[in-house]
């Protein structure tokens, strides 16, 4: 990693590559050892993301070309360009674009890992923490009690997020609807 200062991405060159009815991520901050995640996502005309919650990260979220609304249970609030919103975490909110569409670009805290702790290295508790299964190497033995869980249904078919919904509908990162 580089501590210098470089540009990453010049985003109308980005959004002019993108056919108008392009959904989803079109540029993804993913330099090495860096602290923030960002995405720039793009919503064709009356697209939606429907209604959810990020529990764990405050969210900027920049509008760069287009127009929407996010609501909320409060209420609604008009999406134009150059318009900031934080999206405290916890909130609940949907997003839909106009009739032109929506481009926006989303900063937050980088989102931890998922790490795995050995039981001898961690306190005991109530809580069974299980082993992750990896989708190449075959499932490890559970001896937990019952039967390891299977979190596919949660993750994102289009950039990989597992969403903390236990029901998804959209993903919170890119806006690509579950099945």
């Amino acid at each position: 990693m580089t501590s210098a200062p470089r540009v990453l991405a010049v985003l109308d060159d980005l959004l002019r590559a993108a056919t108008r009815e392009e959904r989803g991520a079109l540029w993804q901050l993913a330099e090495q050892g860096r602290e923030l995640d960002a995405n720039l996502v793009r919503l064709p005309p009356g697209a939606e993301v429907g209604e959810h919650q990020e529990d764990v990260l405050d969210v900027l979220l920049v509008v760069v070309e287009g127009s929407g609304r996010i609501t909320a249970p409060d209420g609604v609030l008009d999406l134009a360009p150059t318009t900031a919103v934080w999206l405290p975490r916890t909130s609940r909110r949907a997003l839909a674009a106009g009739p032109d569409g929506l481009a926006y670009l989303t900063v937050h805290r980088r989102r931890p890992g998922l790490t795995i702790k050995s039981p001898a290295a961690s306190p005991a508790t109530s809580r069974v923490e299980r082993p992750a299964v990896s989708p190449v190497a075959p499932p490890t033995p559970y001896d937990g009690g019952g039967e390891a869980p299977c979190m596919l249904d949660r993750v994102c078919p289009e950039c990989g997020r597992l969403s903390h919904d236990p029901e998804p509908v959209f993903c919170s990162r890119c806006g690509q609807r579950f099945a």
